[in-house]
């Protein structure tokens, strides 16, 4: 009895796994909810072919599981951007920006200098941390809400960029014949990600790299930085309260500005491991929208609680979820229903602090009734 009651002790102080059960109660209820909205739409094929096929469509055959995999992995640095800032008491909402910054920054550095894939992944995440500096400084020095100034820059940033890339019609990364940019196959392939195998297995996709491993290992970085170190003890010390911080001797201003840097590294890195693994190219024709990526990995942070490593798997979840969506029968569903669903259970999400304290509760209840028994029996 005492091992059980111990057992609950744990986990109802266990921070990390009250935040995956109530992660997994959103998603429980979010496919619930999902599955309801199938029905509506139609409710005659809305299990077979629908649920089914968005919860089966990656595990059918290895081409969609690697597009799992490569879709996954810049949602992963998105995820690790807006994490990081929740972390430290910012909310970076300018991912898309520095998603953008970072994919010109790629791609320049591939399709007109011709640079390695590794040296094109690190202007990216130069860029990017640009991009995301300064709304971190007009934060830190003017009191300027870091949520205008990087919406305001998700703009500036996307226009800058389409205007460099394609303002005169044509030029060294752009094709006006085609419409779209140089392909990196064709221009650069040495800039391009290596594969190391992996499109083998995964029925011969190319765009199936080891950039899936590079964002795993960064999430790891991310967190050992975080939960591990003396300059993330400040930074998260900084954004829990910045004035004990300060009253602390932690420079307040410094870890602000270096918040914002690192997460707007992570959004560009994530662009980096997109288009160099040629997944995409960057096209005119729906570039004047801010990249969907950006504001995706608010969905994966706030699924993950902002835990670096969780992020990896809640990545997975929505980028799996969203090729399902893809798969589905236009003869019955629109595939944005995918994104009605993942919607719903990031709506929920917003609600995993009740659910982790009713979790909290109910063990408590359990380990107060476990004692009471004992006592009587006494």
């Amino acid at each position: 009895m005492d091992n059980k009651r111990s057992l609950r002790e744990r986990m109802a102080a266990s921070e990390g796994l009250l935040s995956v059960a109530a992660s997994l109660i959103c998603i429980a209820i979010g496919l619930l909810l999902g599955l309801l909205a199938l029905a509506v739409i139609n409710a005659e094929h809305a299990f077979g072919d629908g649920l089914m096929v968005i919860l089966t469509s990656g595990l059918k055959s290895p081409r969609n599981m690697g597009t799992v995999l490569a879709n996954a992995a810049p949602l992963i640095m998105t995820g690790l951007s807006v994490g990081f800032a929740f972390k430290t008491g910012l909310f970076n909402i300018g991912a898309a920006g520095q998603y953008t910054l970072g994919a010109f920054g790629a791609l320049y550095c591939a399709i007109v200098w011709h640079l390695p894939w590794y040296v094109c992944l690190l202007a990216a995440m130069l860029l990017g941390a640009l991009w995301g500096a300064i709304p971190g400084f007009f934060k830190a020095y003017m009191n300027i809400n870091e949520v205008i100034t990087s919406i305001m820059f998700n703009w500036i940033g996307l226009y800058m960029v389409n205007d460099i890339m394609y303002g005169k019609g044509k030029g060294a990364m752009y094709d006006l014949s085609t419409t779209k940019t140089y392909s990196l196959r064709k221009v650069s392939p040495e800039s391009m990600i290596p594969s190391c195998g992996m499109s083998d297995v995964f029925g011969k996709l190319q765009s199936v790299t080891i950039a899936i491993f590079i964002a795993a290992v960064l999430a790891i970085l991310v967190y050992v930085i975080l939960n591990k170190t003396t300059f993330g003890y400040e930074l998260r010390a900084c954004g829990f309260n910045k004035n004990a911080a300060q009253y602390a001797g932690i420079n307040d201003k410094r870890s602000i500005i270096l918040s914002m840097t690192i997460a707007g590294a992570l959004a560009g890195v994530g662009a980096g491991l997109y288009y160099l693994s040629t997944v995409a190219e960057w096209n005119p024709q729906v570039s004047t929208a801010l990249p969907a990526m950006g504001f995706n990995g608010i969905s994966a942070a706030l699924l993950a609680c902002s835990n670096p490593i969780a992020t990896i798997f809640s990545s997975l979840f929505i980028s799996y979820i969203t090729v399902g969506g893809t798969k589905l029968s236009t003869q019955y569903y629109t595939k944005e229903i995918a994104d009605v669903i993942t919607a719903i259970i990031i709506y929920l999400c917003a609600f995993s602090l009740l659910f982790k304290n009713k979790i909290r509760a109910a063990l408590a209840g359990k380990r107060r009734a476990v004692g009471l028994g004992k006592g009587g029996s006494d």
